[in-house]
């Protein structure tokens, strides 16, 4: 069996499976820096909340800005943020045939989005965690792979 690979830093390997790695998007007739800022603006209805975060100048302000609960997070984030990270996700490795090798040439390995900071997008750093990130990628290498 092959080891997993865990990623979670940009610097790291695989550090490009990051949403804070700097490949920017477009998607719904918009540019997006990086997948996180995407993702982060869809939890709001307000359209000047997303383009705040669109512009912000770094995936963590991002991150930042679309933690804050001071903005009015939309009715159905719980119901669609998985899907809207998927989009995001195709968005990414679509765009950029490189990734696309990459995320081909892992095979089979589970990758896993491996952080204390996360158990839901990520393993929670002991394992525990749903690491959603790692299962979606894992979910799109394998319908890259059939195609």
């Amino acid at each position: 069996m092959t080891a997993p690979i865990h990623f979670y830093s940009t610097g790291d390997p695989y550090g490009e499976f990051s949403n804070f790695a700097a490949y920017p998007i477009t998607l719904g007739k918009k540019k997006w820096p990086t997948t996180e800022h995407y993702f982060q603006a869809q939890k709001f209805a307000d359209p000047r909340d997303r383009e705040e975060i669109r512009k912000a100048n770094s995936p963590m302000l991002a991150a930042r800005l679309g933690r804050d609960r001071k903005k009015k997070l939309r009715a159905d984030w719980e119901a669609v943020k998985t899907g809207i990270m998927r989009q995001a996700l195709e968005a990414k490795f679509t765009q950029y045939p490189d990734l696309k090798q990459l995320l081909l040439a892992t095979g089979s390995a589970k990758l896993v989005e491996h952080t204390t900071n996360d158990s839901y997008w990520g393993d929670g750093g002991d394992g525990t965690g749903k690491n959603m990130l790692g299962r979606l990628l894992m979910e799109l290498r394998e319908t890259m792979q059939d195609e």
